[in-house]
């Protein structure tokens, strides 16, 4: 879920969020680049599970330091919450939610869910889990004064809305049975109802007193964070490290390991730090591969994910008092201009170049490990050709009136395009200059916002504040468990950073989650397929291509296991064989 934050996001979201499905097609295979391996597989299946030692995950991005789910936007932060934190809910292999912290029934008219919660379970400073931090949690997110971005998933439930605009004091569709029992009732039955419930409580002692309007920057959130997870938060470095120990009263058992740390490193130092053994685990590019995969005490893993990179294209701004998203920028209304833009575009070869041919080309926003993906047989492919794209940019009127190569709109006027990309690795530079390039190929006069790539906490913060600068950006989201795109290109979502509103889209939305889809999962499909057919034909974002998962663990960490979804299942059952 918060992996799909935003990995944006990345992320997720950046991000992490922190996104969050019911019957997914299972994607969990995994490939070993590392041939050398076979070996120390057989050899590892043989040794027993053993206590003790520390183990450290890398990250090229510093955290931002906020370690709730409900607040957080950064997919590092989201990293360290998966060693802290704990939901209701969890998702399988098969992108299943199943129950976790609690179990759940569902009433006949499919709108009621009663939640049962595991007893004895602890937080990281003693006090109980009980139902009253769930509801604290969801009435925080529905607070008129809540600021972090996550009120989308307590929207559905009866009376949300009437807190958010400050009209009722708590949320009419909560009844806490016992400390123990929970009763939410939605506004209608969804099909997504389950998996668009947040999911994570929150410790109500320990934040006992803070407005909800401080919350976020609070030193409890910030500085001394309490969570359910079988690693406790030790010692924060900004700009180096983070230091979780082991929580020994962890409901699901004492973990094995006596800790992890989150190290920030230079992603061009990433080999010579796994042959040094600074690091032990960590998500990597795919220019990583061969060097990773020459080393004796590396495997280097890949797993189709849930992630895909795009080019987002700006048609308003959000208001962010009444949470709509307003279209009235029109540079990009032209459906021809959208087109021709990604005709230009040579995604084989940018696949190929930039990551290593670890990335497929995609044409639609739902990965194809989901049952709700569309066949591509549906889909317009938008090969690459310049002819196709001058031609497509003549019909709607843009030509080169004056005759400096580059096209002006067409009432006559200058038209040039600020392109934004956020900072990394070398091969972002290499990325970004490629596709300001193809436009200009074609004749669309195209400038890096700003100059330069931008930071990505700041690029983050200008997407979200919709600066003028980002006209078109490069994006990527990892979208969680749940097939569902409403959060991400619903016509009012938050993380709609393009702010695209169309009616058919918000309709088909709607129509893909209502009662005939949550009783009929066949006619669900075909929905979200009219819907893939819909964003591939208006293209309000130009999909570029779904990533691959890889990841690089050194042989002494066993007991991770990896699916669509991420690598952090399980951890307190990871163990180092020194």
């Amino acid at each position: 879920m918060r992996k799909s934050v935003l990995w944006s996001f990345v992320v997720l979201l950046t991000m992490s969020l922190f996104l969050a499905a019911c019957g997914g097609q299972k994607e969990s295979g995994k490939e070993e680049t590392n041939n050398e391996n076979k070996s120390n597989e057989q050899a590892k299946e043989s040794s027993e599970p053993k206590e003790g030692g520390k183990v450290t995950f890398g990250t090229a991005t510093a955290p931002e330091g906020v370690y709730d789910p409900a607040f957080s936007g950064s997919i590092v932060d989201s990293y360290i919450q998966d060693f802290m934190t704990e939901g209701i809910y969890t998702v399988n292999d098969d992108l299943e939610y199943v129950p976790n912290l609690a179990k759940w029934e569902i009433s006949d008219d499919n709108k009621t869910y009663t939640f049962t919660f595991e007893k004895g379970v602890k937080w990281h400073n003693g006090e109980e889990l009980t139902a009253d931090d769930w509801v604290f949690a969801l009435e925080t997110l529905a607070d008129p004064d809540y600021t972090g971005p996550r009120y989308n998933y307590v929207a559905d439930i009866k009376g949300a809305k009437a807190k958010k605009e400050g009209k009722a004091d708590s949320i009419e569709g909560i009844e806490q049975v016992d400390d123990y029992t929970v009763k939410i009732t939605f506004e209608k039955a969804k099909a997504n109802n389950l998996e668009n419930l947040w999911s994570s409580p929150m410790p109500k002692k320990h934040y006992e007193g803070i407005a909800v309007k401080d919350l976020e920057e609070s030193k409890q959130v910030r500085e001394e964070p309490v969570g359910l997870g079988p690693f406790k938060v030790k010692k924060v470095v900004d700009g180096e490290y983070s230091e979780l120990e082991r929580f020994d009263d962890y409901w699901q058992g004492k973990p094995l390991l006596d800790g992890v740390v989150v190290k920030i490193i230079d992603p061009s130092l990433t080999a010579g730090s796994f042959e040094n053994g600074e690091i032990d685990i960590m998500d990597i590019k795919p220019q990583d591969i061969a060097e990773l995969s020459n080393l004796d005490n590396v495997r280097v893993e890949e797993t189709k994910g849930v992630g895909y990179s795009y080019i987002g294209l700006r048609f308003g701004h959000r208001d962010k008092e009444k949470h709509k998203n307003v279209a009235d920028f029109d540079k990009f209304k032209s459906k021809e201009l959208r087109h021709a833009l990604l005709h230009a575009i040579d995604r084989p070869s940018m696949i190929k170049a930039f990551l290593e041919d670890k990335a497929n080309v995609a044409n639609t926003v739902i990965p194809t490990v989901f049952w709700t993906a569309a066949d591509e047989s549906e889909l317009n492919q938008y090969e690459f050709d310049q002819d196709k794209a001058k031609e497509l940019l003549e019909e709607a009127g843009y030509k080169d009136v004056d005759g400096d190569g580059f096209v002006e709109d067409p009432d006559g006027k200058p038209f040039t395009i600020s392109f934004g990309h956020y900072a990394g690795p070398a091969a972002f530079e290499g990325r970004s200059q490629a596709i300001v390039q193809a436009w200009n190929d074609i004749g669309v006069k195209t400038e890096l916002a700003t100059g330069s790539l931008i930071e990505f906490n700041l690029y983050n913060d200008m997407k979200d504040n919709d600066d003028e600068a980002l006209e078109a950006f490069f994006g990527s989201w990892s979208t969680g468990a749940d097939p569902d795109p409403s959060g991400l290109w619903g016509n009012d979502a938050e993380w709609n950073f393009g702010r695209w509103v169309d009616e058919e889209n918000q309709k088909l939305l709607d129509e893909a989650l209502g009662e005939k889809a949550a009783d009929d999962q066949d006619y669900r499909k075909q929905v979200y397929v009219d819907w893939q057919k819909h964003f591939n034909e208006e293209l309000p974002a130009l999909p570029l291509w779904e990533n691959l998962d890889l990841y690089a663990i050194n042989e002494r960490l066993q007991g991770v296991h990896i699916n669509a979804v991420g690598f952090q299942t399980d951890v307190h059952k990871w163990y180092v064989t020194d």
